[in-house]
């Protein structure tokens, strides 16, 4: 006999336990895309208490879609060594250089790499604002994708996290969520946000790993949330460099652990 009220209880009872678990995480990441599962995947494999929100539905952020629907994406000789790592297929392409994998195969690999690491990942939750003290980042504000789409007037909830991630890609949602907050400035030379630049995949790809840093006291950036914040352009279905970019905010956090 199967009981719907049973079913109902389970749902409710462990997805309400990864909730409350995810109030006092170590380290918070805004948004399921190739970076910043990436730096989750790596923060994990060190025993660090990672929590990844995702607005949508779906993980992935834009890798899924390949270039113009097409499940395909390249990567470069540097972002081998990640996707060798997750054991995601690759093939050469006949320009040196250049490789592709199936966007599909190398979004579920990801995912499954981080969760496998120990990462929480809870989808459908809108981060709509950070939480500062002593004029630093110290957690976020979260409510449900589906309440905010709605416009509903319901308060949101508080995580704590040492340290905050914006993985939110070109919409650099957790940056903007702080800056429009009285007297912040973030380390850019601007100190607000500098805004992405048009299709140029070389200097994009060369531009994502400086631009991976900490933008503001334990707020860090990675893969299009640095582009954008500090002014670089973006690069399209090219992902090695997102991947890198992951990679590089979760050493960067981890030095200060």
């Amino acid at each position: 006999m199967i009981d719907d009220i049973i079913i109902s209880r389970a749902i409710l009872k462990r997805g309400f336990e990864e909730l409350l678990k995810a109030t006092d995480s170590k380290v918070v990441i805004v948004g399921a895309g190739p970076s910043g599962l990436s730096a989750s995947y790596y923060l994990a494999k060190d025993g660090i208490n990672v929590t990844v929100f995702e607005r949508a539905l779906k993980v992935g952020g834009g890798m899924p879609g390949g270039g113009i629907g097409l499940p395909i994406i390249v990567i470069q000789e540097e972002g081998l060594e990640v996707i060798k790592g997750l054991g995601i297929s690759y093939k050469p392409f006949e320009e040196k250089g250049y490789y592709t994998a199936d966007s599909l195969e190398s979004t579920s690999k990801l995912l499954a790499g981080a969760i496998d690491a120990g990462v929480r990942i809870i989808n459908l939750i809108t981060v709509e604002d950070v939480m500062v003290r002593d004029s630093k980042i110290c957690g976020v504000v979260i409510n449900r994708t589906p309440i905010v789409m709605a416009s509903l007037h319901v308060d949101p909830i508080s995580i704590r996290a040492k340290f905050v991630i914006d993985a939110t890609g070109h919409d650099t949602e957790v940056v903007k969520s702080l800056i429009k907050r009285k007297s912040i400035k973030l380390n850019t030379p601007s100190g607000g946000i500098e805004g992405e630049g048009p299709m140029w995949a070389e200097v994009g790809e060369k531009s994502i790993l400086s631009n991976t840093r900490e933008v503001f006291p334990n707020l860090y950036v990675t893969g299009m949330a640095a582009n954008a914040v500090y002014g670089a352009p973006r690069m399209g279905p090219i992902f090695g460099g997102m991947l890198l970019s992951g990679r590089k905010a979760a050493q960067l956090i981890k030095e200060r652990l």
